[in-house]
């Protein structure tokens, strides 16, 4: 029999998922329908243009799926507990977000009766395995088309077929590629082909010219209950809310902009721009909040599990079990991250002025860092240097002893 069931398009409304729309249509001679999850930098008036033109394009219906809180619950909340970030400088900005995205898709399909679910990712990048990871994981049965990957279409080559048949045109016009999420911006182009050079200026989405305005400092303060953030300057906000608002102050300041240059899933290097200012902000924060009120052994097995965590959502891997032995270990770990952290904002940067919690590990010690002894004496301080040194004396001595007798036995 002819399946005559809708595809279930990934739509974010840039190129390649313009192109998908009727290129699946006229091909499979099936009705397409368009799906956003909404996992943030989506307004109303962006969420109507982008169904208006799925609709232009030849879409049977626009489906837009509301996933931010989704996402913080399942992703974000331990993005931050792990203070995550790839190559010491990215926060996983966009890519966090396709495992949920390509969850509720698989989902959706179920829901319509869907036997089909297609992307526009291309051979070269991390999405296309993110998004077919997920799928399989959640429905083995369906089938995953991947139009510009699998037939190796061009920018150029879509362009003028989006052309040649009178289609709206992405907003940026295709010489930039353009993703939009909750946990900030990333932009590709020209200029990230190769290791050498930035993007112009005014192709910054969230602080094009902010270097420009002159802004004076600007004074924060984040609120924590058990690693979450929860309020803003005094002010009670869930997590989504404060997310948004962060990024658009820090996004004045052109905070947590930058270029990654790392490893792909697939083994090759890669470089993005991104923009990430309430990323910036927070994990900055939440850092140094723990840094207060965490042990020395916490912080260590900590850090090396956060960094596994931060792979496999690099890697599409979040539905795999031991993503979630490790969000029990993340949860477990922020019973005691609560408190308030002062920051000022500058151009470019954002500077962790002071901590405070309830549980701080400083204010528990009678002693003062440099100054004064507390829970010990001078006496102890100089037998536990004492001892702390013998492994090296003992090293030491072996070595002397050893070129006394010519290294013989």
């Amino acid at each position: 029999m002819t399946d005559t069931s809708p595809i279930i398009l990934a739509y974010s409304g840039g190129l390649d998922t313009s192109f998908c729309v009727p290129w699946l249509k006229e091909t499979y001679n099936r009705p397409v329908v368009t799906v956003c999850i909404n996992t943030g930098g989506l307004d109303a008036a962006a969420a109507a243009s982008l169904e208006e033109r799925a609709m232009a394009l030849g879409a049977q219906e626009h489906v837009l799926v509301e996933a931010r809180q989704i996402f913080f619950d399942r992703v974000l909340k331990y993005l931050i507990a792990g203070n995550a970030r790839r190559g010491n400088l990215y926060p996983l900005c966009v890519g966090a977000e396709r495992g949920i995205q390509a969850t509720l898709l698989a989902e959706l399909a179920s829901e319509r009766g869907s036997t089909t679910v297609a992307h526009g990712c291309t051979a070269a990048g991390n999405d296309q395995v993110r998004f077919e990871v997920a799928l399989r994981t959640v429905n083995p049965a369906l089938e995953v088309l991947a139009p510009v990957r699998d037939q190796a279409f061009q920018r150029d080559q879509q362009i003028k077929y989006l052309q040649d048949h009178n289609f709206p045109m992405p907003p940026s016009g295709g010489e930039y590629s353009i993703n939009r999420g909750m946990w900030g911006v990333s932009i590709g182009g020209s200029e990230t082909l190769t290791s050498q050079n930035t993007i112009p200026e005014s192709e910054w989405v969230l602080s094009s010219g902010a270097f420009d305005k002159n802004l004076p400092a600007k004074e924060l303060t984040v609120s924590f209950t058990d690693g979450v953030p929860v309020a803003l300057d005094g002010k009670a906000m869930g997590a989504v809310d404060l997310i948004e608002a962060l990024e658009s102050i820090g996004g004045e300041y052109a905070i947590g902009r930058g270029i990654h240059l790392g490893d792909t899933v697939l083994g090759t290097k890669g470089r993005v721009a991104f923009e990430a200012p309430a990323a910036e902000i927070l994990l900055n924060a939440h850092r140094e909040l723990e840094k207060l009120t965490l042990s020395a052994l916490q912080m260590k097995i900590k850090e090396g599990v956060a960094q596994s965590y931060s792979d496999f959502v690099h890697e599409g891997k979040q539905l795999d079990p031991v993503c979630r032995d490790i969000e029990a270990l993340l949860d477990s770990s922020q019973a005691t991250v609560t408190g308030d952290v002062k920051l000022i904002l500058r151009a470019g940067s954002v500077f962790v002025a002071g901590v405070d919690s309830p549980y701080s590990l400083m204010a528990a010690t009678k002693g003062v860092y440099g100054e004064a002894a507390g829970e010990w004496t001078p006496q102890d301080a100089l037998g536990y240097s004492r001892i702390l040194a013998l492994p090296g004396m003992l090293q030491s001595r072996a070595m002397k002893e050893s070129k006394a007798t010519g290294g013989s036995a």
